[in-house]
């Protein structure tokens, strides 16, 4: 009776390894989903799979497949209808099956990370995991090579381990389960002799000895061949440990807008022609609303639902730019910003005639049910791949954002490489446009301030019209702000006006973007016009901030031309003011050379040459002057103060030379885009000095026209960024790099005088130009 235990024991060890080795597979893969559903259905395909192999083994092998497959058909069923239950998914048992099996892997490789267990994102790893079962149990029970069966289940779990790649922690302790488990199955015999012996004892002596020295043969080069494989691959795999993973997401393309949603903007003229279409139908609840407000006037205020963010802008059109990935019910939380408060805000909304896949959410979704989404957490916006129909109906709960107002007058907006998407202005800037954004960023310092001046300023000059024609590239936008009013100037609708906000606020150092949306009560039908665009600009600690540089309702604009002239820095000559007439005297008549010495005994000769003297002497003295305070103003600038204030210096030096070289920058430029301009400036000068010679290796212009840029000129770039560091930094600047700034801005202050004409290097060391500049800004 031990005996026969014993032998049911050895037994039952081969199937509960496999079992193990494939539901381990369902462990590693359920990492990266939302809840343990997933691990628990691959568990139960593991043990379904391995169990009807075992229960039929006695059934011819040809029959054992299909058994198999149909109990598959019902484990998968009934996963998929869990899976859909948990999801609150709409749809019969039918349709969604169908569409798991047609969007099965695409929508595993694209979904978010946690994965929601959903019918498309479970049918896989539930199939593949029945199958890898049900392989391994007949190789291994049915023809007892026990190794060559635990290859499915070893595939599995490698492929487990690829599909989740770097996003998850590295399986260790799993890998060292598989392998004990595996390990557990080999040690344990799985046949004996009857009655337990040594199944040779029966053999004649010469052949038992025979049989035993093959096996013992076969033991050692089996033991060999494992001990060379593992001195051959174990530095290999070592090696590999510390390595990141490749992630196998980035080899399939996510679920991508349309060009209708790639740039709504352009939506809003047509929405504007026709503002009675219905586009939603909109019921808004604010469960964390304060008892003491009225809850009716809580979901009738107006309500900013946005379709779509805009970041990228390239002079001639906004766009989209997100990465949609599909997303279940719940959305992966986002960092909310430190100084705002944050509001529950759940909204039922049913599509009417809104076309597209955009999906309109109150900022920022946290969960939607009713409808199969995709989201972008950059712009915490939503696409329904499959694209909207009249009678959608999907419940959103967002967490909507309020800043607090008190801080935005002295809130300050990030800068770098995490919001150069945001801050970056496409060449072509119209100079009516560039000089428009200096102004209003000259009277304004504070970043809040710059932002509402051009709101206020677009809100008190122009006129709001539903007709005007879509467009908001660079000269549609000039001819909005700087049209002819009687000409179909100075008007236009929310697109312009948020265009042009936010192309203004990127020239004047602010990050922005583009909302399109709509403004509806919450409650009711939301119609095509309640369709607009507005802008928004980022602060550090308060996020996005909305911005309406709409006008006010029977608001009569003014003319542009009282607030802003864009005129030339330099006028014309024909515009110089010409000098006043003043009343001439009778001339003196003209003493000859011999004239007699005057009343008081000097004679004219000596006078003229006495008052040229004293002439040259006065202007000599101005020259040394000017000369003393140049070189003084320069000495302040690279060797007195702090290494912030010199390095400060340095950079003046430098745009005083261009200024001196008539290059001038403006003040909206950045510090790279300035180094730039001084290598370009120094390369055309040296052109011009060396009269263009082909031989001239500096002087030699590339084939899009302009000169290569010289040697040493690309040290400006260092200066710059020293100056990006001492702006973002302030206080990291070391002596060293004071000193380093020094040296780059008197070499190359020297290189671009040197290459001057020489009467112009005569004048360069006593123009005053560098001095008036200086007084008016603060050192």
């Amino acid at each position: 009776m031990v005996t026969g235990a014993v032998r049911v024991l050895r037994a039952a060890v081969l199937p509960l390894a496999l079992i193990g080795l494939t539901a381990l597979a369902g462990v590693v893969l359920g990492r990266v989903y939302a809840g343990g559903l997933l691990t628990w259905l691959v568990i139960g395909a593991a043990v379904g799979s391995v169990l009807v192999s075992v229960a039929a083994r006695r059934l011819p092998s040809w029959l054992v497949a299909p058994v198999s497959v149909a109990a598959m058909a019902g484990w998968t069923l009934w996963s998929l209808r869990l899976a859909a239950t948990r999801a609150e998914l709409p749809g019969g048992l039918l349709e969604v099956s169908a569409d798991a099996a047609r969007n099965g892997i695409p929508r595993l490789l694209t979904a978010m990370i946690p994965v929601e267990p959903t019918p498309d994102t479970v049918l896989v790893p539930v199939v593949a995991a029945w199958l890898a079962g049900l392989t391994g149990a007949e190789v291994a029970l049915r023809t007892g090579r026990v190794l060559l069966g635990y290859l499915p289940a070893a595939g599995l779990y490698a492929a487990a381990l690829y599909v989740v790649g770097p996003n998850a922690e590295p399986a260790v302790g799993s890998t060292l389960a598989f392998v004990a488990v595996a390990a557990l199955g080999l040690a344990t015999p799985t046949r004996s002799a009857p009655g337990g012996g040594d199944p040779t004892a029966e053999l004649a002596p010469r052949v038992r000895a025979a049989v035993r020295l093959r096996l013992a043969t076969s033991a050692a080069l089996g033991v060999a061949l494992v001990v060379g494989l593992v001195a051959l691959l174990g530095p290999v795999v070592a090696e590999q440990v510390d390595g990141r993973p490749v992630d196998p997401r980035r080899y399939v393309e996510p679920p991508q807008v349309q060009t209708l949603d790639e740039n709504p903007l352009i939506r809003i003229s047509g929405w504007a022609l026709h503002p009675e279409q219905k586009l939603l139908d909109v019921s808004t609840e604010r469960p964390d609303a304060p008892p003491e407000a009225d809850p009716a006037a809580e979901t009738a205020r107006s309500t900013r639902i946005r379709l779509a963010v805009l970041s990228d802008y390239d002079g001639v059109t906004w766009r989209v730019g997100a990465t949609y990935r599909n997303a279940g019910r719940i959305l992966p939380a986002a960092t909310t910003a430190r100084d705002s408060t944050v509001q529950t805000v759940r909204q039922q909304i049913s599509v009417a005639e809104l076309s597209g896949r955009l999906l309109p959410a109150v900022a920022t979704p946290r969960e939607v049910s009713g409808a199969r989404v995709a989201y972008d957490p950059a712009s915490g916006t939503l696409i329904r791949p499959e694209g909207l129909t009249p009678g959608l109906r999907y419940t959103v709960t967002s967490a909507e954002e309020r800043p607090d107002s008190n801080l935005l007058a002295t809130a300050n907006v990030p800068a770098g490489d995490e919001v150069a998407r945001v801050l970056r202005v496409a060449d072509g800037v119209p100079d009516p446009m560039r000089r428009l954004a200096t102004q209003l960023a000259e009277e304004n310092g504070a970043p809040f301030a710059r932002a509402s001046a051009i709101e206020q300023f677009l809100a008190e000059h122009y006129r709001v019209v539903a007709d005007a024609p879509s467009g908001h590239a660079y000269p549609n936008l000039g001819f909005f702000l700087f049209g002819p009013r009687n000409g179909g100037g100075q008007e236009g609708t929310s697109e312009q006006f948020a265009a042009a906000f936010a192309v203004l606020g990127r020239l004047s150092g602010l990050p922005t973007r583009v909302v399109v949306g709509f403004r509806a009560s919450g409650q009711g039908p939301v119609l095509a016009g309640d369709a607009y665009a507005w802008p928004e600009v980022l602060f550090d600690g308060l996020g996005w901030v909305s911005f309406d540089p709409l006008p006010r309702p029977n608001d009569e604009p003014r003319p542009v031309e009282e607030d802003f002239r864009p005129t030339p820095e330099d006028p014309p000559p024909s515009e110089a003011p010409a000098p006043t007439a003043e009343p001439s005297a009778s001339p003196e008549p003209v003493a000859a050379a011999d004239a007699p010495p005057g009343p008081d005994g000097v004679s004219t000769p000596v006078l003229v040459a006495g008052g040229s003297g004293g002439l040259l002497l006065v202007v000599g003295a101005l020259l040394l002057t000017l000369l003393a305070m140049r070189r003084s103003l320069t000495r302040s600038r690279l060797v007195r103060g702090d290494p912030g204030q010199r390095i400060a210096g340095a950079w003046r030096e430098v745009t005083d030379a261009l200024r001196l070289a008539g290059k001038p920058v403006g003040d909206d430029l950045a510090a790279t885009e300035v180094a730039g301009h001084a290598r370009q400036t120094l390369a055309d000068a040296r052109a011009g000095t060396t009269g263009g010679d082909a031989t001239d290796p500096d002087a030699v212009a590339p084939a899009g026209g302009t000169a290569a840029p010289d040697a040493a000129s690309p040290a400006v770039d260092e200066l710059a960024a020293l100056l990006n560091q001492v702006g973002f930094a302030p206080g990291a600047a070391t002596p060293d790099q004071a000193g380093r700034a020094a040296e780059v801005a008197t070499a190359y202050v020297a290189t671009l005088r040197a290459a001057r004409p020489w009467w112009r290097r005569l004048l360069w060391s006593i123009h005053p130009s560098p001095l008036r500049r200086a007084r008016r800004s603060p050192r």
